[in-house]
């Protein structure tokens, strides 16, 4: 109809508009839900990434050890100044079975057999003698090559896991030094011997963990409260040793206790001067990356720091250097050497078997006199004696980084009869080791101040930080005159004494022999025919760069330290004048 307004009634109108209200409410509240949904799967996705990655890894555990990196231990080569590795990471496999998942174990396990390096019948009859079992581990260890031939055959019923194992790259330095890792019962790397021991807390790192909230059937509840504590890495370690001079040292024991047919042998460079171990290597040794091949556990041990000796005729330098010090001889005084000394019904005679009349201190030390060693300490005193060799540490572990350490044994000296002391006085009756003897001689060669031998140089964290040490003088047993005069009768020692295969021509070198006869392990007295050979010595004289132990256990080629230990060092020696490029000091003598 023409001009007529129809329109809907009132109700309807205002029923309408609150409908289109409603509507977008509801657009906006699912608008709103959507983005927090989607805000919240953007930081699952992006932010929490990493948590929900480890969530997803393990299905069974709500709580999680999160693993570290273990740290790795450097040694630095001067000449390029780079680090390279002694131990550091790489990525092993676990191989593992399901028999119950093969249709035909025996032609699995005739395959697998020579991929895994297993005996044949051996793992036929792990395949075989559970043909239910859920699980069977077949090999640890396993390097990524022979994974990736397993995953090539693609076995039925065999799977893997990965791992993180230690890398030992450099062959022959030291194992030691180094030390060796064992997994524990969760897999985790354990630190036994060297500094993988001493230094596990710093080289592991810390564990992370991770925790989430489950439900009354006890599943994981996804987007319910996760809290992940990350793991620490563990820190690196820079040796001390100098990469150049260590593997000098190893190979030259190594042909040392070769050639001369010896039981064993060491060999330590010390910085007399600041206590770093330039090097330190014993052999028999062993390969950190080979172990199987080790047959004799005690090989562990780190004859350096565990075995304490008798030192024998080296520490007749400790005994001089003492009376000098006390002002009771110089290195012209004189005595009477008639050969022979009769101490509490004991009689005490020189290694050469002869008496040598008047006598300098200087000669006591060229000719090794067991006499004269006994009338310095004589002029001492025994308690001030004993005071002296207390005060150059023996009988005291040195604190360098390698356990187990030998305080070795001075008791004898605290006896009442006077012939402990006169024995000690050339080295027989106590006991000290390696270590101890070359930090003694470095007192010598550094004034008198003796500086504690360390082997860490630094301490590097995944956070930036570097704890540098700090060298540190632990004592000074003699002042800075007796150490200049004892250097000087040292150097006499190898110019003109039992040392001279220990001399380098345009070089003054400090030096002392000791052969000293080996204590019977059962009941008193020695062993027939057995000795051990000692060098120690620092150079250039005048300005040490380094103080050097050589040490032969049983050399059985030959009688004497003047014709093994002495000659080693020597070469060896030369060896460290051209890598410190040290020029000669004197005239090089050549024969017309």
């Amino acid at each position: 109809m023409a001009g007529v307004n129809v329109g809907y009634p009132k109700a309807m109108r205002n029923d309408s508009r609150l409908t289109d209200r409603r509507f977008i409410y509801a657009l906006i509240l699912f608008g709103i839900i959507g983005f927090v949904f989607v805000l919240r799967l953007a930081k699952f996705q992006i932010l929490d990434r990493e948590l929900y990655a480890v969530l997803a890894s393990d299905q069974h555990d709500m709580q999680y050890k999160i693993q570290p990196s273990r740290g790795r231990i450097l040694i630095r080569d001067q000449q390029d100044g780079k680090d390279y590795p002694l131990a550091s990471n790489r990525d092993a496999w676990n191989i593992y079975a399901v028999p119950r998942n093969m249709k035909d174990p025996v032609m699995v396990a005739h395959e697998l057999a020579p991929i895994l390096g297993i005996p044949d019948v051996d793992l036929v009859t792990k395949l075989t003698n559970k043909p239910d079992d859920p699980f069977e581990s077949l090999a640890k260890d396993v390097p990524t090559e022979t994974l990736k031939t397993l995953q090539d055959k693609n076995f039925e019923g065999v799977g893997f896991t990965q791992l993180t194992a230690r890398l030992y790259p450099e062959k022959g330095m030291g194992g030691q030094e180094v030390g060796v890792v064992t997994a524990d019962t969760q897999g985790i790397l354990v630190g036994r011997y060297g500094i993988e021991s001493s230094y596990q807390d710093v080289l592991a790192g810390h564990s992370g963990t991770l925790e989430a909230e489950k439900d009354a059937r006890g599943r994981r509840l996804i987007f319910a409260n996760t809290l992940l504590h990350e793991a620490v890495d563990g820190s690196d370690v820079v040796l001390t040793l100098d990469r150049s001079i260590q593997y000098q040292a190893c190979d030259r024991i190594r042909q040392g206790v070769e050639n001369y047919d010896a039981d064993s042998g060491t060999i330590i460079i010390m910085d007399p001067q600041t206590g770093a171990i330039l090097a330190m290597c014993s052999w028999p040794d062993f390969e950190p990356s080979n172990l199987k091949d080790v047959k004799d556990v005690s090989v562990f041990n780190n004859p350096a720091v565990f075995t304490p000796y008798e030192p024998g005729s080296v520490f007749k330098a400790i005994t001089m250097a003492a009376g000098i010090d006390n002002n009771k001889v110089g290195p012209r005084t004189t005595y009477d050497d008639k050969g022979v000394e009769e101490i509490d019904d004991f009689k005490i005679k020189n290694s050469d078997l002869k008496a040598h009349g008047t006598t300098t201190m200087t000669q006591v030390l060229e000719l090794s006199l067991n006499t004269g060693a006994i009338f310095v300490e004589r002029l001492l005193g025994k308690p001030t004696f004993r005071s002296y060799v207390s005060h150059f540490g023996f009988g005291k572990k040195t604190g360098v980084e390698l356990k187990p350490e030998s305080a070795g044994d001075i008791s004898p000296l605290d006896n009442k009869g006077d012939v402990f002391a006169a024995t000690a006085s050339f080295g027989q009756g106590i006991t000290a080791t390696p270590i101890q003897l070359i930090s003694a001689y470095g007192a010598l060669a550094n004034r008198g101040r003796q500086m504690r031998p360390y082997l860490v140089d630094e301490v590097r964290h995944p956070d930036g930080k570097v704890d540098k040490t700090t060298p540190q003088m632990i004592a000074q047993p003699v002042g800075s005159r007796a150490a200049q005069l004892i250097t000087g009768m040292l150097v006499s020692v190898v110019d003109n004494g039992h040392s001279k295969l220990a001399g380098v021509p345009g070089y003054y070198i400090a030096g002392k022999t000791g052969t000293a006869q080996v204590a019977k392990q059962h009941g008193v007295g020695y062993e027939a025919g057995r000795i051990i050979a000692t060098f120690i010595g620092y150079a250039p004289a005048n300005d040490p760069k380094f103080v050097m132990l050589v040490k032969f256990d049983n050399p059985r080629k030959v009688a004497w330290a003047e014709t093994c230990a002495a000659p080693v060092f020597g070469d060896l020696a030369k060896y460290m004048f051209q890598y410190f490029n040290l020029k000669p000091e004197r005239e090089v003598k050549t024969s017309p």
